[in-house]
C-alpha cells in the first residue's frame, strides 16, 4: 500500500505534467507490467457516441504540454479524432498505486516526428502498418495474412515472422501516409495516489488552451484543486 511519503505534495505543484512524466519514467524503469506505457484513449464520434481503447503512450512532453501516441489515421479512433478532436487518456499503474488522467485537444504530430518514430519500429511492424486497413472488416485471418504477404513483396522483405528470428532487411520501408503520430495538448490533468482505507490522494489541474498546432501549443496558467476521493 502507498505510504504517506508517496502521496502528493501538501503544496500542489504549479504544473502537474513534470510529475506525471516522472511517474511514467519510474514505471518504465520498474517494469512491473509488460507495457508500463499502456494508456486508455477515449474519444467521441460525430454523433456523440464514446469509445475507448488501449494505445501506447510514447512520451509525456511536460515542457511543451502534450502527450504523444501513434496510430492509423483511418482507424476508428482516427476518424473520431478527426470529427471531434477532444479526447481523454488514462495511465494506471497498479504496482505503484498511481493513476494519471489527462484531457485536451488532439492534433496530428509533425510529419518529421512520425517519420522518425516509424523508422524506429521493428520492420515487421512497418510492413503490418501497410498491410492493415485498421478497424475495417476482413472476411478471414487468411485474407489478412495475404495482405501482409503482398506488402512484404511490395517492399522486397520476407513475410514477417517472430521479430527475434528475423534480421532487419536492407531495404527502406517508408511510412504510410495513413499512419502517424498524435499530440494531445493537455488542458486538464488529474493525479491520483492510492491511500489507506480508500482515502486516496487526488488533485486536478486545469488551464485554457489558447491555440495549438502540430508543432506548438499556448496555454493560460494552471489552477490546481485537491479533490476528495
Amino acid at each position: 500500500m502507498t505510504l504517506l511519503a508517496d502521496m502528493l505534495p501538501e503544496t500542489l505543484p504549479v504544473d502537474p505534467l513534470p510529475l506525471a512524466a516522472a511517474w511514467l519514467a519510474e514505471a518504465w524503469s520498474r517494469r512491473d507490467q509488460p507495457n508500463p506505457n499502456s494508456m486508455t484513449l477515449a474519444s467521441v464520434d460525430a454523433a456523440g457516441s464514446p469509445s475507448a481503447r488501449i494505445v501506447l503512450c510514447k512520451e509525456i512532453v511536460a515542457d511543451a504540454g502534450y502527450v504523444a501516441f501513434y496510430s492509423n489515421y483511418h482507424s476508428r479512433k482516427g476518424r473520431e479524432l478527426a470529427a471531434n478532436s477532444r479526447a481523454a487518456v488514462v495511465l494506471h499503474w497498479d504496482h505503484s498505486h498511481r493513476q494519471v488522467r489527462m484531457e485536451g485537444q488532439v492534433l496530428r504530430a509533425p510529419a518529421a516526428d512520425s517519420d522518425a518514430y516509424f523508422q524506429s519500429r521493428a520492420w515487421q511492424s512497418r510492413i503490418g502498418a501497410w498491410a492493415s486497413a485498421q478497424s475495417e472488416p476482413v472476411d478471414s485471418h487468411a485474407t489478412l495474412q495475404r495482405a501482409v504477404a503482398n506488402a512484404a513483396a511490395r517492399f522486397g522483405t520476407p513475410v514477417p515472422g517472430p521479430a527475434d528470428e528475423q534480421r532487419e532487411p536492407a531495404v527502406i520501408i517508408p511510412r504510410p501516409p495513413h499512419w502517424g503520430g498524435y499530440r494531445l495538448w493537455v488542458d486538464a490533468a488529474e493525479l491520483w495516489v492510492e491511500g489507506e482505507s480508500r482515502i486516496h490522494d487526488r488533485a486536478r489541474w486545469q488551464r485554457q488552451l489558447l491555440d495549438a498546432s502540430a508543432d506548438s501549443g499556448r496555454f493560460g496558467p494552471w489552477s490546481a484543486t485537491r479533490l476528495q476521493p
